[in-house]
This record gives structure tokens, C-alpha cells and sequence, in this order.
């Protein structure tokens, strides 16, 4: 099996050392060593890295993207089924953020372009924070229904 130094993961992958060795203290990838105590990662890591950061692009947590990584092979390139089962696990979170992402964009443009510069007919104003019954986060702009409220005095 061809392996890789640390360097040579750092410089294929664009991933600091410092960041390979935390994502194998957190179990996302993982390396034998040598007699000399120097970490080997088998090539198949090339991959796994470029998954974690293409997740953590797009939002994914550390732990989101441990869970996904825990049901591929670590010493050998996954299979196509094996990115497709990965993938399927992830299309609802990233439908859901796409959504978001979506509402966010087109409520801002809303707001930074209408011009009213008025609290009282902004569509995202929550006085005396209304909405937290909610939940968490800004509830309007996730999809939750305007409530009617009075304008604090």
C-alpha cells in the first residue's frame, strides 16, 4: 500500500500539517507510524481530506462530517456506492441550507434595497423579541410565520 508523510498529505490536500493532525485527534482520518514515529497516511486519505473540506465549506459541522466519514473504508478509495449512501445522509441537511441560504438572500435584498429605513414595516423586526418562543437564531428569516406585534413605545 503506497502511503503518505504528513508533508506530502499537507502539500497534495492544501491542508496544514496542524489541521491533518487535529482531524486525526477528532478520528477523521488516521495514520500508522513508522519505527521512527513518523506518521504514514495511506493515499486513500487524499480523498477524506478534500470531503472534509469541501463539508466544511458548505457548512458542515466536525461532528456532521465525523458521523459521514465513520462508514467509509480508511485504508482504501471508496467505492461509488459508498459515496452515494455518504451523500444521501447529507441531501436533507444541505436542501434544508439551501433554503435557508435562499430566504436569507432574498429577505437582505429585501431590506437593504426597499429603502423604507422604518422598523415599523421592516419584515424581519422582532421588538421585545417576540419570536423566541420560536426557537433559536432569526426565526423569521428560517421560515417561521411573521406574528402580528405592537411597536414598543
Amino acid at each position: 500500500m503506497e502511503t503518505l508523510t504528513i508533508g506530502e498529505l499537507a502539500s497534495r490536500s492544501g491542508v496544514a500539517t496542524s489541521a491533518l493532525r487535529f482531524y486525526e485527534t477528532k478520528g477523521l482520518i488516521a495514520s500508522t507510524r513508522t519505527d521512527g514515529n513518523q506518521r504514514r497516511y495511506p493515499r486513500a486519505t487524499l480523498r477524506r481530506v478534500a470531503l472534509i473540506r469541501a463539508g466544511q465549506e458548505v457548512g458542515l459541522s466536525l461532528a456532521e462530517l465525523a458521523t459521514a466519514l465513520s462508514t467509509l473504508p480508511h485504508e482504501s478509495t471508496p467505492t461509488k456506492a459508498d459515496w452515494r449512501r455518504l451523500s444521501r445522509s447529507w441531501r436533507h441537511r444541505l436542501d434544508t441550507q439551501i433554503a435557508e441560504l435562499t430566504a436569507l438572500r432574498d429577505e437582505l435584498t429585501d431590506c437593504i434595497g426597499c429603502g423604507c429605513l422604518s422598523l415599523k414595516s421592516c419584515a424581519i423586526f422582532n421588538p421585545g423579541d417576540l419570536a423566541s418562543g420560536l426557537g433559536t437564531g432569526p426565526r423569521y428569516l428560517l421560515g417561521d410565520e411573521r406574528r402580528e406585534v405592537r411597536r414598543p413605545r
